[in-house]
């Protein structure tokens, strides 16, 4: 186990951290600098493209872990230095890697976007348009889950949503240094961990790439950590957002052929995603909800957003990013603890909890907020 977990975030942080080192020097060449504005926070021209980085060291190890199992299972021989608990897995790696490359594939088109929008601040209707196109495409190739409903349309309705609103929440938290970045690492983690611990038999697929993202997404947090050097933009973060709601269906959302057995004694645990998701859905909602009650597109950037108004209430960017991570941890820790207990009654005990902590948060901010005005 640890030399699975080692041999999946050792490359990935690596190639990320060299890649977006590189990357601090490319993209002023590029054109590519956040200028500082009214509904920004940093004062200084900063490089973006750091997404870049962060999928060069997700793309880059995973393809070379494939061509090694292909070797290996092409060969017949394996290795001394594979954990035995590996080998009987390495032809299901090929078989479900179609699958992956598909959703790399979509991570890839959004990245690419994201990079232009950088560049030449693309309109929001086109973006979602490609986003929609992307998420359908994905669903209509099998990354999608029943929700143990009776209705195949449905399950795939759900999915396409669950990927529309995961991508846009993780871009619409990229607004700090180290915001994004940190739930997303701690986020991938956690998933990495129940997949791993917690799901009965390891899901060596699905923790492998969130293992991966980890790493990558560690090796650019070490240059986008306040004070950032680089940020990640809409490639990084259309990224970050596509693999983590993917992932997430994948291993949590079970799809149509799973045991009778697991669906019935695992159902309340398809909250877990909801539950570790928590704040990055929270800030999508909220923002959402406080531009369309003042009449603005939903999709006008702005600095209604949750580490904005911590800051209104006098906290400092670090530790504004500091609190939303530990915030992250802290419903990333229900979503663990749904694996731990059977019945729903309990599963709803800690949806409950992670309510009480959200509504304890936006009664505080409304109260700092009144007295400010």
């Amino acid at each position: 186990m640890l030399f699975f977990v080692f041999a999946c975030l050792a490359p990935s942080f690596v190639i990320s951290f060299l890649a977006t080192a590189a990357m601090r020097k490319l993209a002023p060449r590029w054109g590519l600098i956040d200028q500082p504005a009214q509904r920004k926070v940093h004062a200084n021209p900063t490089p973006l493209g750091g997404g870049v980085g962060i999928w060069l060291g997700v793309v880059v190890p995973i393809a070379i872990a494939q061509l090694s199992v292909l070797v290996i299972v092409k060969s017949g021989m394996t290795p001394t230095w594979i954990p035995q608990e590996l080998v009987p897995h390495l032809e299901g790696v090929l078989y479900r890697s179609g699958q992956l490359w598909l959703v790399l594939a979509g991570g890839t088109v959004l990245s690419v976007m994201g990079l232009l929008d950088d560049k030449l601040n693309i309109s929001w209707k086109p973006r979602l348009i490609i986003q929609l196109l992307v998420a359908i495409g994905l669903v209509l190739a099998g990354v999608r889950g029943t929700l143990f409903l009776q209705m195949p349309w449905l399950g795939m309705l759900l999915s396409v949503v669950w990927i529309i609103v995961l991508v846009n929440s993780l871009n619409f938290l990229d607004n700090m240094d180290g915001l994004t970045s940190g739930i997303g690492l701690i986020a991938a983690v956690l998933f990495a961990l129940i997949m791993l611990r917690f799901t009965g038999e390891p899901r060596w697929l699905v923790a492998g790439v969130l293992l991966v993202l980890s790493g990558s997404i560690g090796g650019f947090l070490c240059h986008n950590w306040p004070p950032a050097k680089i940020f990640m933009g809409d490639s990084g973060s259309y990224f970050i957002g596509l693999l983590l709601s993917t992932m997430t269906i994948l291993g949590t959302f079970y799809p149509g052929n799973a045991s009778a057995g697991e669906s019935i004694v695992s159902r309340h645990v398809i909250l877990a995603p909801l539950c570790i998701l928590a704040i990055p859905l929270y800030d999508f909602c909220t923002v959402m909800i406080i531009r369309l009650k003042e009449g603005r597109s939903p999709f006008h950037a702005d600095k209604s957003h949750f580490s904005h108004r911590l800051v209104e209430l006098g906290l400092s960017k670090r530790n504004t990013v500091l609190t939303i991570h530990l915030a992250t941890l802290t419903t990333g820790v229900g979503g663990l603890i749904l694996y731990e207990v059977s019945s729903w009654n309990a599963a709803l005990l800690v949806i409950l909890m992670i309510i009480c902590v959200l509504s304890i948060v936006t009664i505080l901010e409304n109260v700092g907020r009144k007295n400010r005005e």
